[in-house]
């Protein structure tokens, strides 16, 4: 936790010499300061834009350029998705897990009838 906490504080305190941080919003995710925009906190655009970003730099296959830490990206196939690709896999995986709508839900906050909706055509009881 010592390590976030100080990484944190960093990327709060951005690239000044004034000493001065932003703000600290309270979220999850922050971005690093610059004098353009004092703001830590990201708007959902911004957040879908890193989030883009991140997945074609270091997620996606090229076996021409390679990927940064495996040599030739991180997952064969994958193309670029946002966040919410995300809850996305989480509900199919639990709706396909546990059968449940529900606990489903539960994963997701959300009610089971949108799980039901939007996810029940994954889901094959199995006999």
């Amino acid at each position: 936790m010592r390590r976030i906490s100080g990484q944190r504080g960093t990327l709060l305190l951005g690239n000044n010499d004034a000493g001065w941080a932003a703000k600290d919003p309270g979220t999850l995710f922050v971005k690093t300061v610059k004098t353009t925009s004092l703001d830590a906190a990201y708007d959902s655009t911004k957040f879908y834009e890193a989030w883009r970003t991140v997945i074609q730099g270091y997620g996606i296959y090229n076996p021409y350029t390679g990927g940064p830490y495996t040599g030739r990206g991180a997952i064969k196939g994958l193309l670029p998705h946002g966040p919410h690709n995300l809850r996305d896999i989480l509900a199919t995986h639990i709706l396909k897990l546990t059968g449940s709508y529900e606990q489903a839900s539960y994963a997701i906050q959300d009610i089971p009838d949108v799980v039901q909706q939007h996810y029940g055509r994954f889901w094959l009881p199995r006999y």
